[in-house]
């Protein structure tokens, strides 16, 4: 998944000005307590990151 598409699924989920506050304060587990940003500037694959997201946060399939 290319860093643009991740983003614009973020923002179609969080709204566009929340996304980025959640990717800089969100914490989860799932990312092995890293936030969003973190986890992409530790070299996550972009697609991890959202499955992490989708699964801490309830993303329905169909926007999966």
């Amino acid at each position: 998944m290319r860093l643009t598409i991740f983003w614009e699924r973020m923002a179609e989920h969080f709204g566009a000005a929340y996304a980025d506050s959640f990717a800089r304060d969100h914490v989860m587990a799932e990312l092995g307590g890293r936030t969003v940003h973190q986890a992409l500037d530790a070299g996550w694959e972009t697609k991890d990151v959202w499955r992490a997201v989708c699964t801490a946060m309830g993303v329905p399939p169909e926007r999966r």
